[in-house]
């Protein structure tokens, strides 16, 4: 029986964490090892993650896992769909998952799965080309083809946690099991807790405001200290380095970013807008449109911060990296050695060994913990990638 992999960004870990991964193991037995998937230091939403991974890596050990991965920065801060093919394809390669767990609004595995294999087929893809002609957002494009291709099933594309689930169910294939767990409580990014449990955008407005006991409240006992000792990170402190960096793109330069020049004429809006804003939020108000969501530009202004572009993208992960690990992770570990299709990184050095493709992956990963530095209070010094070690809990 293989470990039970987890795909989440932490961010940070909070009571509702702790019951996917309790609930995991009620489910498919209190021995399973948990393999976790996590982002490194920008996540999905185009943001800093709010304190350093190894303080989340070290939350989640505490809180139940066994062994956390990190998921490379271009699949961190990508769509749902990249998003989920690079955390899957991790799991896969390690060689010890052999059953995917991921949290649902609907809790309906074979409704995910149904819709999951429609969205693979021709007159999906049919019907997902006519609706992005027709200037709808890629996610409201892929909601309406998907609900005529594949019926009322579809629904589920409007829970953010479904509308992920079939994106790793996508991923995941015939690969790897799969069980979906019921989300308790509150929505994606509510701000009102519900059934005792919140959510992790209500966690981390109340870090942000430096209401810790409102954090103690929604996290497992101790978080609260452990982020304010490792320091919290914040937006405000880079903003005007992007902007900076947005005003000095050319459409050229916008057009070479992940998906920038996709469509007519949003190199041109971009450039526009990076002209006109005093702020990111004006920016990314000014440059979306009906077609190119909120969320998307987001990631493209933070794209252009990081210096990801298409070209420099991977198609895939090229190694696995190892955040932190418990002792049950450090088994898991010596069992991957043997059967993991990617070279396993657990000290920097190790990467010195690898094909360019990974060097150059790494080299990212590098430079952007770096830029992540100076999203805090006090600047963290460079090279922490090169100098931190996973963590062992015990």
């Amino acid at each position: 029986m293989g470990a039970v992999g987890i795909v989440a960004e932490y961010n940070p870990f909070h009571t509702g964490h702790a019951w996917h991964i309790a609930e995991t193991r009620r489910l498919l037995g209190k021995d399973r090892p948990v393999v976790c998937v996590m982002s490194g230091s920008w996540v999905q939403r185009g943001e800093c993650a709010l304190t350093d991974k190894w303080t989340r890596a070290a939350l989640a050990l505490r809180g139940g896992a066994d062994l956390v991965l990190e998921l490379p920065l271009p699949w961190a801060v990508s769509s749902a769909e990249g998003f989920a093919h690079g955390a899957v394809s991790l799991l896969k390669a390690a060689g010890v998952v052999d059953t995917l767990s991921f949290g649902s609004e609907s809790g309906q595995l074979e409704a995910l799965s149904q819709v999951a294999g429609g969205l693979e087929g021709e007159p999906y893809q049919k019907a997902l080309r006519e609706e992005l002609d027709k200037g709808y957002s890629f996610a409201d494009a892929r909601q309406r083809a998907a609900l005529k291709t594949v019926g009322k099933q579809a629904e589920c594309l409007r829970g953010a946690n479904d509308n992920l689930a079939v994106e790793y169910l996508r991923a995941a294939g015939d690969d790897l099991n799969a069980v979906a767990v019921l989300r308790k409580g509150v929505s994606h990014d509510s701000h009102t807790p519900t059934e005792g449990f919140a959510s992790a955008s209500l966690v981390r407005e109340l870090a942000h405001s430096g209401k810790w006991a409102g954090v103690e409240k929604w996290t497992p006992a101790g978080t609260a200290e452990v982020l304010q000792q490792a320091g919290i990170a914040d937006m405000k402190y880079v903003e005007r380095a992007i902007l900076s960096r947005l005003r000095a793109m050319t459409e050229a330069d916008f057009a070479a970013l992940p998906d920038g020049g996709v469509g007519e004429g949003l190199p041109d809006r971009l450039v526009r807008a990076a002209k006109n804003a005093s702020a990111l939020e004006e920016f990314y108000a000014l440059a979306k449109t009906r077609r190119y969501a909120h969320a998307r530009i987001r990631r493209l202004a933070l794209w252009a911060f990081l210096g990801l572009t298409a070209a420099n993208r991977p198609q895939a992960p090229a190694y696995l990296r190892v955040l932190g690990m418990n002792g049950r992770g450090q088994a898991l570990l010596r069992e991957m050695k043997t059967r993991a299709a990617l070279p396993i990184l657990t000290k920097s050095a190790h990467v010195k060994k690898l094909g360019p493709e990974a060097r150059q992956l790494f080299a990212m990963e590098c430079k952007a913990t770096d830029l992540y530095g100076l999203c805090f209070p006090e600047v963290k010094p460079g090279g922490l990638d090169l100098t931190t070690s996973p963590v062992v809990f015990n």
